[in-house]
């Protein structure tokens, strides 16, 4: 059997793991528990690729500790039953490893809470999904959540060159790596794209020659030739989704309902692709369309009540609807900027006139002197400052160029005058 480079090339300590320097780096939170052997249940959370399942097998091997794996993809509330039988009569709190815990269901994520609140097993949950939304609050209050990253160029570059060494010496070639930023570009900053995409250059290469020069042309043709089907369990699974958000962001109907066609033949979960739609109504249509928000969220809800097959034609209506309609970010640049700025300026203290005062004490200190209720006054409106005075008159929200979001803009300008310069 063909070992894939990835796999050969698995670290199995700390010394070789490369990257998430912020949780395993000398000093850092998950470095420190792992040093303790003071280990939580976690969720590891994070884009493929990144690592996930490797730091959990590190954990395990650190501390010389039994470690079991499930698949949520293949296993079921049985199999999780038997890990647990087995742990209780190992009785040293063994890990337990479920990769893509997203996708087991309510009743199997209950069979593992006893287990975890008792401490029968360290659980160790790996997800590319927002753990928020896809595990019970129950289990995920009893773990805490670890966010990897996507791997950055310095990663992805020392990834390549341990790669070169292991294929140069197993197929007995030269490789000279004369460009790297396709192979980058096509990783996405995951290891094991990255691994997979050098593996099946050099192997086509060294069929006619033993001294393989990489570089970026040759890395686009082969690839290109080379993809596979869309498969919801690999890697393709991340390029089509994001082609679909891509395509309704774009606003190209036609290419939007394709590679919604081709998730739909594969057996994506539809919920996965109503999710990605609700956050792009959000995220890229935002106020110039209100209803696209309102609309993707019933859409949601009817999935999730109705499934395949016939889940497809309430899919394809809110991505097309999504797809035509006139786009803006300006929500999403609006919290962005929001966040920069609490950033730059740290916790700015809360004007005293929009403070809550619950106490006598309060109110004599000043707490909500001279509030004026907006619903007393003409349009309901009165001019007060409601932003820290350090960042008085800073305009986090504008409005962009389309008919809803002009009326906006408008009726700001008419409100605030030349306050925020809209």
């Amino acid at each position: 059997m063909v070992i894939p480079l990835a796999e050969q090339l698995r670290p199995s300590s700390l010394d070789e793991y490369i990257g998430q320097e912020h949780l395993v780096g000398k000093e850092a939170i998950l470095y420190k528990a792992i040093e303790s052997g003071n280990i939580p249940s976690m969720i590891l959370w994070g884009p493929p690729g990144v690592g996930k399942t490797t730091l959990a097998f590190i954990i395990s091997q650190q501390l010389g500790r039994p470690f079991y794996t499930l698949s949520a993809v293949s296993s079921g509330v049985k199999e999780v039953r038997e890990v647990i039988s087995k742990a209780k009569e190992s009785g040293d709190s063994p890990f337990l490893f479920i990769d893509e815990i997203h996708r087991f269901s309510k009743s199997q994520q209950d069979a593992l809470l006893g287990a975890v609140e008792k401490g029968i097993v360290t659980f160790i949950g790996a997800t590319t999904e927002n753990p928020s939304f896809e595990v019970i609050s129950p289990l995920l209050s009893r773990c805490q959540i670890y966010i990897l990253k996507t791997l950055g160029e310095e990663h992805l570059l020392k990834l390549l060159s341990l790669g070169k060494e292991r294929l140069e010496k197993d197929l007995k070639v030269a490789i000279k790596i004369a460009e790297t930023e396709a192979l980058l570009r096509i990783s996405g900053g995951d290891a094991r794209k990255l691994f997979n995409a050098l593996e099946l250059i050099v192997a086509t290469e060294s069929k006619q020659t033993k001294e393989v020069e990489i570089t970026n042309e040759k890395t686009v043709r082969i690839i290109q030739q080379n993809l596979a089907m869309y498969d919801k369990g690999g890697e393709m699974h991340y390029d089509v989704i994001s082609a679909f958000i891509k395509s309704m962001r774009g606003s190209d109907p036609n290419a939007t309902v394709y590679w919604l066609a081709r998730m739909i033949e594969a057996g994506e979960d539809p919920l996965f692709i109503a999710r990605r739609m609700l956050i792009l109504a959000s995220e890229d249509i935002g106020n110039a369309n209100p209803n696209a928000l309102l609309l993707a969220n019933s859409c949601f809800q009817a999935v999730n009540v109705i499934g395949y097959p016939e889940c497809q034609l309430i899919l394809s209506q809110t991505a097309i609807y999504l797809a035509c309609s006139i786009k803006s970010n300006a929500s999403y640049k609006a919290i962005m900027n929001a966040q920069k700025a609490f950033k730059e300026y740290g916790d700015q203290p809360v004007p005293l006139h929009i403070r809550n005062a619950p106490t006598k004490l309060m109110k004599n200190i000043g707490y909500g002197k001279d509030y004026k209720y907006a619903h007393d006054f003409e349009n309901n409106f009165i001019e007060l400052e409601f932003l820290p005075e350090k960042l008085s008159g800073k305009k986090f929200y504008d409005p962009q160029n389309n008919p809803r979001e002009n009326e906006l803009r408008t009726r700001l300008r008419e409100l605030w005058k030349s306050k925020y310069k809209y």
